[in-house]
């Protein structure tokens, strides 16, 4: 049997990447969050110990992570972000293999779903093929302004943190726009017919 090919979906803060995501899984292919595996991973014993050895006993409390404690300390320290995702990477990737292992798929693919895996090599070395969803800043914006309560100005800064989509699309194979207006379900069928059919990866 094949082995199951990675198709790796990211897209910026907005882009509508984790609607798609739904819509591929409701067709029938296994998705795998990789932020909500993240957060998950701050129960896990050994991913504790580690950012308590890190960050101190305190990022804790009721064996819960202080997101609130932990956010303030990496996101002014590029330092203590990097040994954050030192010690959580890692482990997502792990808990990442163990589960495409644990899937099965008609059209022969998983998808990983993750904003930063341009970025990072661990997870793009995973992947077989890279899909951007992409929409116009205004759309992502307002998208973003609505689901949070946050106003322009913050999702801005957000956006601003964050890849170019122009940046995202020069290194994806496939695009799928979901601006409101173009139909998603041809694009996604597109997509799921070229590994249906067997094309070289």
């Amino acid at each position: 049997m094949p082995a199951m090919k990675v198709l790796a979906c990211t897209g910026g803060i907005g882009s509508g990447k984790t609607f798609v995501c739904k819509i591929f899984e409701r067709l029938g292919v296994p998705v795998y969050y990789t932020d909500d595996a993240a957060k998950s991973m701050y129960c896990r014993p050994d991913v504790r110990e580690k950012v308590k050895k890190a960050f101190g006993d305190g990022i804790y409390a009721d064996g819960e992570i202080r997101k609130d404690a932990l956010a303030a300390c990496v996101f002014s320290d590029p330092v203590k972000l990097k040994t954050l995702e030192g010690i959580l990477h890692p482990a997502v990737f792990d808990d990442f293999s163990m589960w495409k292992q644990r899937q099965s798929s008609e059209f022969g693919f998983v998808i990983m779903e993750s904003a930063i895996i341009l970025e990072k090599p661990l997870f793009r070395n995973a992947a077989d093929k890279i899909l951007t969803v992409s929409a116009p800043l205004e759309v992502r914006v307002e998208r973003v302004m609505e689901r949070d309560g946050a106003t322009r100005g913050q999702v801005m800064r957000r956006i601003g943190c964050q890849m170019p989509d122009e940046m995202r699309i020069r290194n994806s194979d496939f695009v799928i726009f979901a601006d409101g207006k173009a139909a998603l379900l041809p694009q996604i069928e597109m997509i799921l017919d070229y590994f249906d059919d067997g094309e070289s990866l």
